[in-house]
């Protein structure tokens, strides 16, 4: 035990834990630094309702308000962000939070858009082996994660951004969601240069993702092309698109589920583009597989406002991983 103590002076969580068990470690120290009261407001039952109450839009949610926290708990809380997050994926979310900013002054709204307007949620006991859950959200921003054992389910995941780019003041250029949108674009292109048109399979784009904030995504309407009739380089594009949404989180977490996609057959893949290919001008596209969809959209305020989701039919909120265990352990 003291060499244990030992070496959490001095080497990082990381080196001594896994992902999971580092979930558990933050929640903890997170709950040390509050009051009882925002530890009332933070800790919730596992079958709690607003535990699947997937939202993006400016709203009120269940949890710790992050507005309310002083310096010390916020430090709390995005070490625990660090526990699922890459470091881009983290410099996304504070962009997305810092966009709020910018809306209040845009729209003359500082009350209703704010940059500190996010909660933190806990679902059940944390290292609890049937299964704990957490959750980060607030408007364009929604991160959910489920932990049995040592596996973590990462989605629903939801990033938007608005403006999609900024275009004025001290972040002029500002592009949150670029990798998004530019690498789907360029795919889409090469596709076409190479004669698959079907890649494009309509030439206008809905108003918005189609599974919108639907508690349980639904499976959708395969479009555009197969990966079965790409070529190995359009193919290695596709992945890359994957690894886009994959990649905010942390590389454990972000290979795990590419190897998982993997294995369920990269030709059973399909993409496809909406709308106009002219940048500034409304785009949808859609990458689907049999267990998950990644769907994009921009197409409000004059094109110029992304959202960017990725859902798993039954994988969401850890569905597949709490009904695995629990067959594995029913008496």
């Amino acid at each position: 035990m003291r060499l244990l103590k030992l070496l959490w002076l001095f080497f990082p969580v990381s080196l001594l834990a896994g992902p999971a068990d580092e979930m558990k470690l933050a929640v903890e120290a997170l709950t040390k630094a509050i009051t009882p009261e925002q530890r009332q407001a933070l800790l919730s039952p596992i079958n709690h309702g607003e535990r699947e109450n997937f939202r993006y839009t400016p709203r009120d949610r269940h949890g710790l308000f992050y507005k309310d926290l002083n310096a010390q708990q916020r430090v709390a809380v995005f070490a625990l962000l660090k526990t699922a997050m890459s470091e881009k994926g983290l410099l996304k979310s504070k962009q997305i939070m810092m966009l709020e900013g910018v809306l209040a002054k845009m729209e003359n709204r500082p009350e209703f858009r704010d940059p500190e307007k996010y909660w933190v949620a806990v679902f059940g006991t944390p290292g609890d082996p049937q299964g704990w859950s957490w959750k980060f959200e607030g408007h364009h921003l929604s991160l959910n994660f489920t932990i049995v054992g040592d596996k973590v389910a990462l989605t629903p995941s939801f990033f938007g951004s608005n403006p999609g780019e900024l275009r004025e003041g001290a972040h002029k250029g500002l592009r949150v969601l670029a990798d998004e949108e530019d690498i789907a674009r360029e795919l889409t292109q090469v596709l076409l240069k190479n004669g698959k048109m079907q890649a494009h399979y309509s030439q206008k784009s809905p108003k918005e993702i189609l599974t919108r904030e639907e508690p349980k995504a639904q499976r959708l309407e395969p479009v555009g092309i197969s990966a079965a009739d790409m070529d190995e380089d359009q193919r290695a594009r596709l992945v890359g698109l994957l690894q886009v949404y994959l990649e905010r989180h942390r590389p454990e977490l972000a290979q795990a589920e590419l190897k998982a996609i993997m294995g369920g057959g990269l030709d059973r893949l399909h993409f496809g583009w909406a709308g106009s290919l002219e940048k500034g001008k409304p785009w949808y596209y859609r990458a689907q597989g049999p267990t998950f969809l990644m769907e994009a959209c921009n197409f409000q305020n004059g094109a110029n406002h992304v959202h960017a989701v990725w859902r798993k039919f039954d994988g969401d909120f850890g569905r597949d991983l709490l009904g695995e265990h629990a067959r594995e352990h029913k008496h």
